[in-house]
């Protein structure tokens, strides 16, 4: 159903599944920027991951024609190139929104704060800047695991390291810790990543865990990268990425990406030492 029109006759409506490849196509133009956003259309109707939302994608066309795109749950994503008057027929489905994280590039989430928080009862708990980092196998230069050092898939008896690595984790980038208010929830939602998760076994312990998110032949994403504190500078990072990277280009991947707080300098030099570079800066809000 249209929810509103703006000038231009734009309008704006929750994507069904039928409409899911005229939207992976327009996402598709610019595939490493939309990265996240192409694979939540791409789950579109699908049962969600354990303690995750279920997909909601709306779309803005004009005259038949799509002219913006933007994710509500499980966050918010808005495309790269998307326009003010489709962000304006977007936001009767945003303001909805009581709680949320927004994460895209810098001018998308700018214009949607400009209406968004105008509403003085929303409480920024979260607002950052963030770089995001690509690189392709041709780039790379990668790290191969040293003595004492085993990279391998996540498993089940790994979820009591993996709750508090996402925990931690949560916690240094300043965002609430949810496990707080609901440990059985979170417990749950990080239960239901195990699949997607890689970790570095060092002196016996896990040192270093990382997730591949997205995993889509025109890209990886690789969220929720966490090195214990005490085991830190010893290369475990370099190895855990290279690995995922390795079974990226291995599966077909074009690319492999991530985002990097930009105060991170230790977190950057990292990375552009595997041979990522920056290709684009994201804005993070999580508001109330």
């Amino acid at each position: 159903m249209f929810q509103r029109e703006a000038a231009g006759g734009v309008q704006a409506r929750l994507l069904e599944p039928g409409e899911r490849e005229a939207v992976l196509a327009y996402l598709g133009r610019e595939s490493r920027a939309n990265l996240f956003l192409l694979d939540l259309t791409e789950r579109l109707g699908s049962p969600p991951p354990p303690g995750e939302m279920r997909t909601e994608i709306v779309a803005a066309w004009r005259h038949g024609k799509i002219v913006g795109v933007a994710g509500l749950r499980p966050s918010v994503v808005l495309d790269a190139r998307v326009q003010p008057e489709a962000v304006e027929v977007f936001l009767p489905h945003l303001e909805a929104i009581g709680v949320g994280l927004v994460k895209s590039a810098v001018a998308s989430v700018d214009l949607l704060w400009s209406r968004l928080g105008r509403d003085r009862r929303r409480h920024v708990l979260v607002d950052r800047i963030e770089t995001a980092y690509a690189v392709r196998a041709d780039q790379a230069r990668l790290r191969t695991p040293g003595p004492g050092e085993k990279v391998r898939p996540a498993t089940e008896a790994d979820l009591d390291p993996l709750v508090v690595a996402a925990r931690e984790s949560l916690r240094e980038e300043r965002r609430p810790d949810p496990f707080a208010g609901d440990p059985k929830g979170f417990r749950r939602w990080v239960r239901g990543r195990i699949e997607r998760a890689r970790v570095v076994e060092t002196e016996g312990r896990i040192g270093f865990a990382a997730y591949a998110d997205v995993r889509r032949p025109d890209g990886w994403l690789l969220q929720g990268v966490y090195t214990w504190p005490e085991l830190r500078r010893r290369g475990l990072a370099s190895c855990g990425v290279s690995a995922l990277c390795r079974e990226a280009f291995a599966a077909g991947g074009e690319h492999v990406q991530l985002a990097v707080v930009d105060d991170n300098r230790a977190g950057r030099r990292l990375y552009e030492c595997l041979g990522f570079e920056p290709f684009a800066k994201f804005r993070t809000i999580l508001f109330t």
